[in-house]
C-alpha cells in the first residue's frame, strides 16, 4: 500500500469508527460525574502509556475548562507525579502505582476513571480493587478487547480493537463528557 493510500485508509476508518460511537454510555458517565461533583467528590484517573497522557489531559479539562468559564471540577491524574510513581514502583512494585494513590487520596463518593485499552492492566485493576473497598465508583474505559469488566461499575467500550482508534474514540468521549458537564453547570447558573 502506498503512503497516500495508507493515510487515506486510516482517516476513512477513523471516520467510520467515530460515526458509530456509543453516546448512551457517555451520557451515563457524564451523569455519574455530575453526581460526584454535586456531592463534592473528586475524580481520580489512571492508565498506562497513551492512556496515562489521556488521564492527565482529561483531568486538565475538568480542573481548568473545556469551553466555558465555570467552577473548577476536582480531578487528579494519578499518572503525573514521578516521585510518587517511582517510589511506589520501587517499594511495592509497578502493579501498585495507582492503588497506593487511590488508598491515599480516594474517599467514599469519589469516582475512579480507569483507562485500559486491554482491560487487563494489573496496576489499573488493583486501583479498581482498592476503589471498590473504599466505596469509590469505578468507570472503565477500554477497547473492544474487553467485553464487560467485572471490576467496573460503569463501562465505556470502544468499537475498535486497535489501540490507536480506541484512544481516538476515548478522546472524543472525554471531550463530550466535559462539554456535557459544562452544559449542566451552565443550566444551574
Amino acid at each position: 500500500m502506498s503512503k497516500k493510500n495508507a493515510v487515506k485508509d486510516y482517516i476513512e476508518t477513523t471516520k467510520v469508527l467515530m460515526a458509530g460511537m456509543d453516546s448512551e454510555s457517555v451520557m451515563k458517565i457524564t451523569e455519574e460525574l455530575n453526581r460526584c461533583f454535586k456531592r463534592d467528590g473528586k475524580v481520580l484517573l489512571c492508565g498506562n502509556g497513551g492512556s496515562a497522557s489521556d488521564a492527565s489531559h482529561f483531568a486538565g479539562e475538568l480542573v481548568g475548562r473545556f469551553r466555558r468559564e465555570r467552577k473548577a471540577m476536582a480531578a487528579v491524574a494519578l499518572t503525573v507525579d514521578s516521585a510518587v510513581i517511582t517510589a511506589v514502583a520501587n517499594d511495592y512494585g509497578y502493579e501498585n502505582i495507582f492503588s497506593r494513590q487511590v488508598e491515599a487520596l480516594g474517599t467514599k463518593g469519589d469516582v475512579l476513571i480507569a483507562i485500559s485499552t486491554s482491560g487487563v492492566s494489573q496496576n489499573v485493576l488493583r486501583a479498581a480493587e482498592i476503589a471498590e473497598k473504599k466505596g469509590i465508583f469505578v468507570i472503565a474505559f477500554t477497547s473492544m478487547l474487553c467485553d464487560n469488566p467485572s471490576w467496573a461499575d460503569l463501562h465505556w467500550r470502544s468499537s475498535s480493537q486497535l489501540t490507536s482508534h480506541t484512544q481516538e474514540q476515548m478522546l472524543v468521549a472525554f471531550h463530550a463528557i466535559c462539554y456535557g458537564l459544562e452544559e449542566i453547570l451552565a443550566e444551574k447558573a
